[in-house]
């Protein structure tokens, strides 16, 4: 459990909380902590889904400016790709993975909700990346993620700029994927990976393997990967189980994930210290 970014488990779902008050500006203690957060959420069975949240104010409102604007080309050549294989981290979790938007995702915090495969945002949210005002570009994903997801010309746009865009516009342009007001955006986004609990961990794995794996080869070698990972398949109970079920005119039983009681809201510092819950 880190300083500024614990794993919380609940239903099924790991929720990676980012805690770093008052905006959660990701210094580089908080990239490795969510390195490590990421990488045991993988790796737990009793995961089925997870939710990036940081809270009910803000998401995550870019990189620690303090800490970078001292760096120099060498420390910023030995850091970089640390910085962009800590949100990668996260991009690669083999599970369904959510962000839950609130106040500002900007800079660093909007890449790391493009590393999710949804986006829930609240309606008054803001996210861009802004690293040109700074006389830099984006470097953990986002002049990468954000083509692939808006397309060049959109992207091109929010990152020559670096200007923010507001819920709707983001919505519009299909930069998150749900808006709904700020009071509930985590547990919208814990009942969207709550969907997934009960699924077939394997299927969905391979899936997504073969949707963001499919999208960096042609389309000839993303053929080639879909069809080894759907005939890898074909060795998991997850094929016997759904195709019995469909046989048998049943509802397939997956298996549920070991987690812990109900999807309630993770709590606050402030919370924490009063020993409220």
């Amino acid at each position: 459990m880190g300083e500024f970014v614990r794993l919380e488990v609940a239903d099924g779902v790991g929720v990676i909380r980012l805690d770093r008050p008052p905006m959660n500006a990701l210094n580089i203690q908080m990239q490795e902590e969510l390195r490590a957060v990421a990488t045991e959420a993988g790796a737990r069975e009793d995961i089925r889904a997870v939710v990036v949240y940081g809270g009910e104010k803000v998401f995550a409102a870019g990189a620690d400016i303090k800490e970078m604007a001292n760096m120099g080309y060498a420390e910023m050549a030995a850091r970089a790709s640390a910085l962009s294989s800590a949100f990668d981290t996260v991009a690669k979790l083999p599970k369904p993975v959510v962000a839950a938007i609130t106040g500002y995702a900007l800079g660093g915090g909007c890449e790391l909700a493009l590393a999710c495969d949804f986006r829930i945002c609240a309606a008054d949210a803001q996210l861009g990346q802004p690293e040109i005002k700074l006389g830099v570009i984006p470097g953990a994903g986002g002049t990468q993620r954000l083509p692939r997801l808006i397309g060049p010309s959109r992207a091109k746009d929010l990152i020559f700029t670096g200007r923010t865009v507001t819920a709707d516009e983001a919505l519009a342009i299909g930069l998150v994927d749900q808006v709904v007001p700020a009071a509930e955006v985590f547990t919208t986004a814990h009942a969207y990976a709550r969907r997934f609990v009960d699924g077939p961990a394997h299927a969905l794995r391979a899936a997504k393997a073969a949707i963001d794996q499919g999208l960096e080869v042609d389309l000839a070698n993303g053929l080639a990967l879909e069809s080894h990972l759907f005939a890898a398949l074909f060795a998991t109970e997850d094929k016997q189980i759904g195709m019995r079920a469909f046989m048998n005119k049943e509802k397939p039983r997956f298996g549920s994930a070991r987690g812990g009681a109900g999807a309630s809201e993770p709590e606050s510092a402030d919370q924490r210290r009063e020993g409220t819950g």
